[in-house]
């Protein structure tokens, strides 16, 4: 899996949220807002190529959950981002 060029994360009035950059990536009918651990991992791995079980190590090495509530957290905020179109397997 791979962050898509041109979403990056941005601070906008104390939210976290994903900007479109660019003409082919312009879509205002939706805005994708990041909590803290969803930031984290945008910012850990965007621009490289990752897996899910690479997402769940990293939150589990910087929140100290354990590795099956990881994994499962993981798969869920990867499958969003597919659904967002802001990543590609």
């Amino acid at each position: 899996m791979k962050t898509k060029t041109g979403f990056n994360l941005r601070s906008v009035c104390g939210e976290r949220i994903i900007v479109a950059e660019g003409r082919e990536n312009i879509d205002f009918s939706k805005v994708i807002s990041m909590n803290e651990s969803a930031a984290f991992l945008w910012e850990a791995v965007q621009g490289k190529e990752f897996s899910t079980e690479e997402l769940a190590q990293l939150l589990v090495k910087e929140y100290g959950i354990d590795g099956s509530t990881a994994e499962k957290d993981a798969a869920e905020i990867a499958g969003q981002w597919l659904e967002a179109g802001i990543t590609e397997e």
